[in-house]
């Protein structure tokens, strides 16, 4: 399989296989990076989260995406194009989790642009959303940054607990 998507000026979009898990429980692991989904992954749910994009890839060739910056080969996090239903309505959402050393360098906005450009040349959709918890001040500053508004939020049941997200809109 091709792991490139996409590329943007520092960074390839690869699809993660496997062999990325260190890197993928790097950020799903960590408190710092998973505190607004107030839980973290086990070794288990990490294999489970990749196994699950492998197969988005396949069905859709769309999911979480790692970062790759190009200059030094790291992997700095991941990025997500996807198909969503939220209370019967069908959206394509733009998701991001960073490493947290990686964070505040511009590499999830330059992502998400990416991801952006390719909606609107390749999906031909009017918008993208963003699904953001309310804690989540990271991810908010970023979907703000590239200019999402606020356009209303729904409850989301994730392992069993009832969790408000936001939903932010972007024209395309």
């Amino acid at each position: 399989m091709n792991n490139y998507f996409l590329e943007t000026k520092r960074l390839y979009l690869n699809k993660m296989t496997i062999a990325d898990f260190n890197d993928v429980a790097e950020m799903l692991m960590d408190e710092r990076v998973m505190y607004a989904w107030e839980y973290t992954f086990s070794n288990e749910d990490v294999e489970g989260w990749i196994n699950k994009n492998i197969q988005k890839y396949e069905q859709y060739n769309m999911g979480y995406f790692l970062l790759e910056d190009k200059s030094s080969g790291n992997i700095v996090g991941q990025v997500a194009i996807m198909p969503d239903i939220i209370n019967g309505e069908s959206y394509f959402e733009i998701g991001y989790i960073l490493k947290y050393k990686y964070r505040g360098q511009g590499y999830a906005t330059e992502a998400v642009n990416g991801l952006v450009e390719y909606a609107a040349k390749s999906l031909n959709v009017p918008y993208v959303i963003f699904e953001i918890r309310p804690e989540n001040i990271f991810s908010i500053k970023i979907a703000e940054k590239v200019g999402a508004k606020l356009d209303g939020s729904f409850i989301k049941n994730v392992r069993g607990k009832n969790m408000k997200h936001l939903i932010y809109k972007l024209a395309v």
